[in-house]
């Protein structure tokens, strides 16, 4: 009998659930996208509430990351924050990036 070579154990990192909530009461349809997964458009749906938020729960590792909500089809921070730098709108939960419109920061861990 011919037994299977086994694998050496890769450790997986440990996960943290992590919250998202938009409040977006007129959309159709609620995404979003981050560092944390390619900044796909489509990957991560979230759910409508009966109180106009959309959220999800994702589990993360541990580490720095930025996202956006997708807003039926429009990238944004939040809707209605369309601020150029935080610094003369104080947003401390964002931060520029390369395309001149802002990123909410996240960090797990």
């Amino acid at each position: 009998m011919i037994k299977p070579e086994s694998k050496p154990k890769m450790k997986t990192p440990d996960l943290t659930p992590v919250g998202f909530s938009c409040h977006a009461p007129e959309a159709q349809a609620v995404f979003v996208a981050g560092s944390f997964n390619g900044w796909r458009a489509d990957g991560i749906p979230l759910r409508r509430e009966t109180d106009g938020n959309w959220t999800t729960v994702l589990q993360i590792p541990p580490g720095h990351y930025q996202f956006k909500f997708i807003v039926d089809g429009r990238w944004c921070c939040d809707p209605g924050c369309e601020h150029e730098n935080r610094e003369s709108h104080g947003c401390e939960k964002c931060a520029a990036n390369g395309f001149g419109t802002m990123n909410r920061m996240l960090e797990v861990g």
